[in-house]
Parts: structure tokens; C-alpha cells; sequence
């Protein structure tokens, strides 16, 4: 492996839910390795201020508005993104939504709205974007530790991102011979507004923190490296699978 192959210099990547957290880090740190971004978000208030904060730093990005949960929406914003940008390389699907709710308490509004923004929302953002990569392409999934172990009061989401773990395998298969690949990354515990509120409790943490082997939770700088990695010419040769960025979590259960 060559330095070169980790430079995204001349690529253009789509990033969902990139107005904030994950979305946000993994968006700058493929921005600095070289790519233009397409900043992909519902919420055109943060989106403008990454947007913002991007060019402050000198990288390359525009902003566009989408509806993970809404097909059409997502087929028409990846075309003015091809359209505007002239080509799509990468897409990093992290749009997502949790709500913590126990099972006998889950309402078909809530699955409705978890799985169509986690799962099904990626699946035709996958769509969208593969059927405009011309010379192959990466498509970098955001799994989750749920993937592997189950969560109380998390079956919607333990479901899409299990989901999105075999759509990944699937993808990966059917799509290699358009010379896409597709992986996915599992974070392990990082602290994000999608999951401050385990971290308001003080006892989870202390616990939490006795269950992984480096003894401190993830900063969004740490998904950083794979992310650019997996989306790079230095994974050439891996697809479907997904790298846990975990801290050892799973390796110590």
C-alpha cells in the first residue's frame, strides 16, 4: 500500500445525516484526505453551519437537503448532487434515528420511523447513489454495536442496523461487479446528542466503561481513520464487510 492510495484527492462523497456527530466528523475527516463533499441533512439550520464551518477550514462542500425516509426525495436530491458536482464516488449512509422504548411499548409509528430512516433509508440512498457511480465506487454503511449483541428497549433500531449489516453483505455481493464496494463501520460507545441520554447516567457510564478493554469511550476522531481507509484505494480489495471501532468491546464478551 502506497501513502497515495489514502488520498481522496478528485473523489466526490455523499455523507448522510452530515450536519452533526459521526455524520459531521466522518464528513471532515474525508474532506481533509481530499474529497468534495455533498453535506447531506433534513435540518437545513445545522446543515448550513457545518456547511459554514467546512469552507472556514478551507475544504470542499455544498450542502443539500433530504428526506432519508422519502424515495423520491432521496433520487432527486442524489441527482442535483451528480448534477451540481459532476460525479458520486463515495456515500457514507449515517443517517439515523434511536428512541429508547421498551418492546411491549412500541408503536408501529415509532418501528415506522426508526427502520424507514435507518434501513430503509439507506437502502435507496445506496440505490440512488450506485446507479450514478460510472467508474466504481465505495458505499461505507454506519452499523452498530446492535449488530452483534442485543440492547434492551432498543428493538426498532437493533433491528435496521442488524438489517443494515445484511443489506451490507448483500450489496457488497450484487454490486462488486460494478466495481463497487461495500463495507460498514460499528461504533461502539461514542457520546453524540443521539445518545446523551445513556450518558446523563453516571452508574451506566461507570459500568459501561468497565466492559471495554481501553477503559474510555470513543471520540468522533476515532471513526475518522476507517472511515477514510474504507473509502479509500488502500481497501481496494475489502468489501462487505464491517470494521467495529468498539474499543475492544465485542472482543472481551
Amino acid at each position: 500500500m502506497h501513502r497515495a492510495d489514502l488520498i481522496l484527492t478528485g473523489k466526490v462523497a455523499a455523507v448522510t445525516g452530515a450536519s452533526r456527530g459521526i455524520g459531521k466528523s466522518v464528513a471532515g475527516a474525508l474532506a481533509r484526505a481530499g474529497a468534495s463533499i455533498a453535506l447531506m441533512a433534513r435540518d437545513e439550520h445545522t446543515l448550513q453551519e457545518t456547511h459554514r464551518e467546512l469552507l472556514a477550514e478551507g475544504l470542499r462542500a455544498s450542502p443539500f437537503c433530504i428526506d432519508v425516509d422519502d424515495a423520491s426525495c432521496i433520487d432527486s436530491t442524489f441527482e442535483r448532487v451528480h448534477s451540481s458536482m459532476g460525479r458520486i464516488d463515495i456515500l457514507v449512509n449515517n443517517a439515523g434515528v434511536e428512541q429508547v422504548c421498551p418492546s411491549l411499548e412500541v408503536a408501529e409509528a415509532l418501528w415506522d420511523r426508526i427502520v424507514g430512516t435507518n434501513l430503509k433509508g439507506a437502502f435507496f440512498c445506496a440505490q440512488a447513489a450506485a446507479r450514478r457511480m460510472q467508474n466504481g465506487g465505495a458505499i461505507l454503511n454506519m452499523c452498530s454495536l446492535t449488530c452483534e449483541v442485543g440492547v434492551p428497549s432498543a428493538a426498532p433500531y437493533g433491528a435496521s442496523k442488524s438489517g443494515l449489516a445484511g443489506l451490507t453483505r448483500t450489496l457488497a455481493t450484487e454490486w462488486a461487479a460494478r466495481g463497487i464496494r461495500v463495507n460498514g463501520i460499528g461504533p461502539g460507545y461514542f457520546r453524540t446528542a443521539l445518545t446523551e441520554s445513556f450518558y446523563e447516567d453516571q452508574m451506566w457510564q461507570t459500568q459501561m466503561l468497565e466492559k471495554i478493554p481501553l477503559r474510555r469511550f470513543g471520540k468522533l476522531d476515532d471513526l475518522s481513520g476507517a472511515a477514510v481507509f474504507l473509502c479509500s484505494d488502500a481497501a481496494s480489495y475489502i468489501t462487505g464487510q464491517i470494521l467495529y471501532v468498539d474499543g475492544g468491546y465485542l472482543a472481551s464478551i
